[in-house]
Formats: structure tokens, sequence, C-alpha cells
């Protein structure tokens, strides 16, 4: 079950690091005036703004009606689309991906649309949590549940991969892969712990009644603050990223 719902709003406050990390991702891509590229998982819309000012043609899709709204409001060529679901055929020069195709648990489904959606020789440049990306938080987030009998298991909306299993699963759809790494970046966070859990661990709290929420919330804080907050209360998460190129064979 995947119950996250997102706010442009509150992810600018919470959640802007996502955007600002993946600015690095781009140079991966190499991205070219007058290429046509989609960005799957644009968020609200701000790499897709950074391509497009280079003089791409980028279309931007996203499953959140409210991202595609914020990216809209961007001037871009957004969509809703469900990104284990793409029916592009033979459009893009590159497929770009920052912190979205965790999100997407048919991973094969995805690499499938993905390589449709490129043409001959295409690209698919991405970044996404990998095997281990915020171990301490799901931890905290699975012994909360189970104190309350929920088996976490189930709401999980993540898939976190590493790199050869992911390796695996490109060169099986159809792809060659030039270079693909896993690598940790702990993230300073811009606000309370309970600010990222409220913007991205929706799908953990949504199962229980509204009353209990809070209280799931305020127990993970307190399981992850002799972990993941320094002396002078600043919060950093135990992300591990995956990055890869690959092009469509």
């Amino acid at each position: 079950m995947n119950a996250q719902t997102w706010n442009p709003d509150g992810y600018e406050r919470h959640g802007r690091f996502v955007s600002d990390f993946g600015l690095d991702l781009l140079a991966w891509l190499d991205p070219r005036a007058g290429e046509r590229i989609l960005d799957l998982g644009c968020g609200d819309g701000a790499l897709t703004e950074k391509l497009a000012a280079l003089g791409c043609k980028v279309v931007a899709v996203d499953s959140s009606p409210q991202f595609v709204e914020a990216a809209k409001r961007r001037g871009l060529d957004a969509r809703r689309v469900d990104g284990e679901r793409l029916t592009f055929d033979g459009e893009f020069d590159a497929v770009f991906s920052n912190a979205a195709l965790h999100w997407m648990k048919r991973a094969d489904a995805v690499i499938a649309g993905v390589r449709r959606a490129l043409r001959q020789g295409g690209r698919f440049v991405a970044e996404m949590g990998g095997r281990g990306n915020v171990d301490s938080i799901v931890g905290a987030l699975r012994d909360a549940l189970e104190r309350r009998g929920v088996d976490s298991a189930t709401v999980n909306p993540w898939y976190f991969p590493d790199a050869q299993e992911y390796r695996q699963r490109l060169e099986a759809g159809g792809f060659r892969v030039l270079r693909i790494k896993r690598f940790p970046r702990p993230t300073p966070l811009p606000s309370d712990m309970i600010g990222w859990l409220e913007t991205f661990a929706q799908s953990f709290t949504a199962c229980l009644p509204a009353g209990e929420r809070i209280a799931v919330l305020a127990e993970v804080r307190d399981a992850l603050l002799p972990l993941l907050r320094d002396e002078e209360g600043r919060w950093t998460a135990d992300y591990v990223r995956l990055r890869f190129e690959a092009r469509k064979t």
C-alpha cells in the first residue's frame, strides 16, 4: 500500500535537499540543447526547469497531481503519468530520474517503459535510494508499528536495490550499463525529524487511526535521537544512493 501524498509547500520546507543534491546528477546526464528528455518522477519540476533552461525539450511526468500542478506553474510541459505504466514510444534521447524510482516497486515494468520511450541508443540516467537507504528510520518505524500489531512490510512504499541487482534488471531489460554505483550520502535535514517523516513516510502511518499517528511519529523521533541528531540538535538522515547510466541496446 502506498498512501503517500505530496504537498508542494511542505516539500519546499522539508525536502528541497532532494533537488539540490540532484544537481550533481545532471553532469552524468550531460544534457545538450535540442535534446528531447523525459523527466521521470519530476516532483515540483525544480530540476526539469534546469534542463529546460539548457535548451532541452523536456516532458515532466509524475504520479502526484499536486506536483504536476507545481511543475506547470514553472511553465513546464508536466503531465500526470504512472511511472510503472509509461506509454511513450521512441520519443526521447534520454530519460532522467532523480529520487523517484524507489517509489516504483514494479522495477521491471518501469525499465520496460523507459526502454520503449527511448530512441535507439538513448540513455537512462537516474539516482534512487539504494540498499540500506534510511535504514535507521525504517527500523524505528517498523518497531513502532509492530508494537501496534502492524506488519511494516505491508505499508513500506520503497524499493531500495543494491547495484548488482539493478544492473541485472537493466541488462535483462535491454540496456547496456555504462556505470553504476551505490554510495552513502548522509543528508542534513532542514528541520526536525518529524518534518521528514510527515513529508516522506506517510504510508507507514496511514493505516492507523488519525489520533495514533502523532504518537507513532513521536516514538520514532525519540528512537532516532541518539542515532541521527548531534549535540547541537541537527538531524542527519542515513541516506544511501544508487546512481547509474545505461544505454538502450
